[in-house]
């Protein structure tokens, strides 16, 4: 008889959500396929493939860059192009990485990664120092608060293991992120993708650098302090009624929390309507429980029978989220079509609720590479971002994106084809 595997352990691990930033060339694709191959998550038909491409391709070593880098595009012309998503685990937590392009081209692929993760690790090559795709990432990084950063300065066997490349590079990325005020913990760590030093273990070859290998910080970096456990949010998603003899007069409203703490006796207000209840009962998939808190998903009921649809908003406590209908944000375009000019119509999308949106005004761009505002030019095309000043049909309920990810952040949709157009985060 097969002895069952048990999941219990597994399912209550910490999840860590990761990207990766670095310039064409820098090794991330190598970085994380060195990462999941240290770390025992590859599997023996992969490693093969890997090996036997590597050999057709005429590479020194093995390609474990083609680990990741999935489109046929990407394997022939060596450079990363999409979002490529790669789980894995061990025994101390989940990892979900976004391996994102480092292509200025791509800067709408970076900001779509980077914009659910925890942690970046911006790569910088030891032979070339901080240049201005580093102070790029950094800036995208730091708009999309990420709180925690990895500097991974690799390619450190190329400068012989040495000390003072490594220093440099330091003092010159701390001269820039003293001005960017998100990021709150940045770890430097010298490595070799190639070689595997201080990937997953320690390096001989530098008995200078006495941190953390890569793993080990991963492993350990503390993020429960990311999300805002003080102000109360939970956008509705669905209202879930089993029209069943069992559960006949059930009314529950389905969604993530996205901010605070939620306990049954709690009282609440919905936005917009204003009504107010009691918490009434907290269920799970698993069962009934005591409290919920981001980013758990989630099932409330509530003592009295309100009107509560998608698109509302379940509060409370004393600090109700923001109500508007005029919205100043920062945005990322992504549209290659069109151009986002004033007078603009979209639908926006923020949290479960949907509204028309007009741009009222491109206030300014900023130029990413030297972090200076361009105030004289009135639109904004593929991969630009700049302040913009928008007017929703219906007020919102939302909070700042430094305050709240979820709640301060939207997408805006083309009416006509219903692409995703932009990308924004309210100021």
């Amino acid at each position: 008889m097969s002895e069952e595997i048990s999941t219990e352990g597994y399912l209550d691990m910490d999840l860590l959500r990761f990207t990766t930033a670095g310039s064409v060339d820098d090794g991330k694709s190598t970085l994380i396929g060195r990462l999941l191959y240290d770390s025992k998550n590859t599997f023996e038909d992969q490693l093969e493939a890997v090996e036997r491409t590597s050999k057709q391709r005429g590479d020194e070593h093995t390609n474990l860059a083609l680990l990741t880098d999935g489109l046929r595009a990407e394997r022939e012309q060596g450079i990363t192009i999409d979002v490529a998503y790669r789980y894995f685990a061990t025994p101390k937590r989940k990892f979900i990485i976004a391996d994102t392009p480092g292509h200025i081209q791509y800067t709408r692929n970076m900001v779509t990664g980077a914009s659910t993760a925890n942690l970046a690790i911006i790569l910088v090559d030891a032979r070339h120092g901080v240049i201005e795709q580093t102070m790029r990432h950094a800036f995208i990084a730091n708009l999309l608060r990420i709180r925690h950063v990895i500097l991974a300065v690799n390619k450190m066997d190329l400068v012989d293991y040495e000390q003072e490349p490594f220093e440099k590079i330091i003092e010159e990325f701390y001269d820039f992120a003293s001005r960017l005020d998100n990021i709150v913990d940045i770890e430097a760590i010298p490595l070799s993708a190639l070689k595997g030093d201080n990937v997953v273990d320690k390096s001989e070859q530098m008995p200078w650098y006495q941190g953390p290998t890569m793993l080990y910080h991963l492993e350990n970096v503390y993020i429960g302090s990311d999300y805002n456990h003080v102000e109360a949010r939970f956008p509705v998603q669905w209202v879930i009624r089993p029209h069943s003899d069992e559960f006949h007069d059930f009314r529950g409203y389905a969604g993530r929390v996205a901010g605070g703490v939620f306990k049954p006796g709690d009282d609440i207000s919905v936005e917009p309507s204003g009504f107010t209840s009691k918490i009434k009962s907290i269920s799970t998939f698993d069962g009934d429980m005591q409290e919920a808190f981001a980013p758990l998903s989630c099932t409330i009921t509530l003592e009295d029978e309100i009107d509560i649809s998608r698109g509302d908003t379940i509060v409370k406590g004393n600090n109700p989220p923001k109500k508007d209908q005029n919205i100043e944000a920062m945005v990322c375009w992504f549209s290659e079509a069109r151009k986002l000019t004033p007078r603009s119509k979209f639908y926006l999308r923020h949290t479960t609720k949907e509204v028309k949106a007009v741009v009222q005004e491109i206030r300014y761009k900023v130029n990413i590479n030297t972090l200076r505002k361009v105030e004289d030019e009135r639109d904004m095309a593929l991969n630009e971002i700049g302040r913009v000043s928008i007017r929703t049909s219906a007020p919102l309920f939302f909070d700042s994106y430094h305050r709240n990810r979820t709640t301060g952040s939207f997408i805006l949709i083309d009416a006509q084809t219903n692409e995703t157009v932009g990308a924004g985060m309210i100021v």
